[in-house]
């Protein structure tokens, strides 16, 4: 037991971190889980915080209605249809940065390519969509003036307020804000293949694009995996960027909402704009479930056919 109290006292900085990150955990992501049990209760914001216990019980009302909204199939629509675009073109991009990085040779190039790539990651959203609106204005944008002045386009473009730019819009600027910030992870992964097997190949006369593809993926292989699983888990979220919520919300309009209203935006709008809080939150935790079986399932099948998971 001594021994016990000498290793804590001399982990003290550690422990302390280690209990500030439970703590936080604790306050912000599983107490609000008490909250979860309005979506089966007509809860209503003037009965205060005994209204979560005394709130009449309605079981499954709120997601029924939610079924039968006029706009399900809508959201629903939009919110898978931007999640797989992203996760389809946002993950694997920075795996494919990450070996082309890998292959610059003169290191100072390297770090300033990379250091330029991430720094859109600490931009905020907000910032990102002011600068979407400056480039992109139908009347003043410098991307309309360019398109029309070149002979490009007979009129400005409708970027901000035709839906059928929206998608694009929003896969390409998740791309560009989050790329570089996700190709540190895969260059980290990288840097801990053996030199030694690069060194062998070349010696078998492999070729850089066989190095590649026999020796470098398949060891990052792991890596991969877990950041696809934590990708598929986050889907409806936005997938790497986490971005769906700041894009529809931000880059959303009346003459776009066809294609921009998603479960988030929606939940916001029912929740906040109108105080229907037990529906807003039925809606949540339908989101939530849905992504909690998506990472048993994308876990599962990866281990099944990979051998490699999260857990």
């Amino acid at each position: 037991m001594p021994n016990i109290w000498r290793r804590l006292r001399g982990q003290l900085f550690y422990q302390v971190c280690a209990l500030m990150g439970i703590a936080f955990l604790l306050v912000f992501a599983y107490t609000p889980m008490v909250g979860l049990i309005i979506a089966f209760k007509n809860f209503k914001l003037t009965s205060g915080i005994p209204g979560f216990i005394t709130s009449e019980w309605v079981g499954f009302k709120w997601f029924i209605e939610f079924y039968n909204d006029i706009n399900f199939w809508q959201i629903i629509r939009n919110t898978v249809a931007i999640s797989l675009l992203k996760l389809f073109f946002t993950f694997p991009i920075p795996i494919l940065f990450a070996l082309v990085l890998n292959e610059v040779r003169k290191h100072s190039v390297k770090r300033t390519v990379q250091t330029v790539s991430y720094l859109p990651h600490f931009i905020s959203w907000i910032v990102v969509s002011g600068m979407i609106f400056s480039f992109f204005n139908e009347q003043t944008g410098v991307v309309n003036h360019f398109l029309v002045s070149t002979g490009l386009a007979d009129k400005p473009i409708s970027f901000l307020s035709d839906p059928a730019y929206f998608w694009p819009m929003a896969v390409l600027s998740d791309i560009w804000k989050e790329m570089g910030w996700w190709t540190i992870i895969f260059l980290a992964a990288i840097v801990g293949v053996d030199p030694a097997l690069y060194e062998a190949a070349v010696v078998d006369g492999a070729s850089r694009m066989q190095r590649i593809w026999y020796i470098t993926l398949p060891t990052i292989k792991g890596t991969i995996i877990i950041v696809l699983i934590l990708s598929i888990g986050n889907l409806f979220g936005g997938g790497l960027g986490g971005s769906n919520f700041e894009q529809s919300y931000l880059l959303g309009n009346p003459v776009n909402n066809g294609v921009s209203e998603i479960l988030q935006t929606y939940t916001l709008k029912m929740g906040l704009a109108q105080g229907r809080y037990s529906y807003a939150t039925a809606i949540g935790l339908i989101q939530s479930v849905i992504s909690l079986l998506l990472i048993y399932l994308s876990n599962y099948l990866s281990k099944r056919f990979s051998g490699v998971g999260l857990f």
